[in-house]
């Protein structure tokens, strides 16, 4: 089938990693009324209407809605509406909801307050696509002096990867986020590598992908040592955007044996 889209829904389709993931998500939890949130070329709600009383593909661009109404028109149980889902009124209590996440950590992610919305109109024994998230640290050595994605741009790692957060969605996210949790490191250190796994489905996870959750980098106060612990303060809002993103060295300790 050949979809009419836009150069980054383009991009997002030819991420297959990205996308049969979320298909093997679909079709094995999607069913009776699903939302699809954030539809853009509707290739979720495609995937979602074999398995679905009615899909609602949810899209505020209109130029990226009229797309998706071209290339879901003809299956009867797909309906593509026009509104920003943060104030359509659902109609019926939702079985699936499915609403794309793409951003690490959620933390420049516009779906997580429409999550939050849509968590009162999804029925008790509902489900989220995706299921969650999971956020990892490690240290590294960087020469930028501001929070970038890891796209084109060289780093050294110098420790382990550090499981900091888990968040299902089908709870309420609380949108600030600020923790304090240790990463191991070794030599040079002056920045934090933050990475994004979605769970699809609790036993499906995909990412950092193409196109899904770019590991983020941010700067921290250099530290020159060998074999240590760094304690580090890490807030955001997710939703909020990448400037609200803050990280402070709180404490080093030894780990040499």
């Amino acid at each position: 089938m050949r979809f009419f889209v836009t150069a980054y829904h383009h991009n997002l389709l030819k991420d297959y990693e990205r996308l049969s993931g979320f298909y093997d998500a679909i079709r094995e939890h999607a069913h009776g009324i699903v939302y699809d949130i954030g539809a853009g070329s509707g290739i979720l709600s495609y995937f979602a209407a074999p398995y679905s009383k009615t899909v609602f593909a949810i899209e505020k661009d209109e130029k990226i809605a009229s797309y998706a109404s071209k290339n879901l028109a003809g299956i009867p149980n797909v309906k593509v509406v026009n509104e920003d889902a943060l104030s359509y009124d659902f109609p019926h209590q939702a079985d699936t909801i499915i609403c794309e996440m793409l951003d690490t950590a959620l933390i420049d992610e516009e779906q997580v307050p429409i999550v939050n919305k849509c968590l009162k109109h999804l029925k008790e024994d509902g489900r989220i696509i995706p299921y969650g998230v999971i956020n990892g640290a490690e240290a590294i050595e960087m020469d930028s002096e501001t929070i970038r994605y890891d796209e084109n741009y060289k780093y050294k790692t110098k420790g382990g990867l550090t499981i900091y957060d888990s968040i299902k969605f089908n709870k309420r996210i609380d949108e600030k986020f600020k923790k304090t949790f240790e990463i191991p490191a070794n030599g040079r250190t002056n920045g934090l590598k933050i990475t994004t796994f979605t769970l699809l489905a609790e036993n499906i996870i995909a990412g950092p992908t193409q196109m899904m959750n770019p590991p983020l980098l941010i700067p921290i106060e250099e530290i020159k040592e060998e074999n240590y612990m760094i304690k580090v303060t890490l807030s955001y809002r997710m939703g909020g955007g990448l400037n609200t993103i803050k990280a402070k060295i709180k404490d080093i300790e030894d780990r040499k044996t």
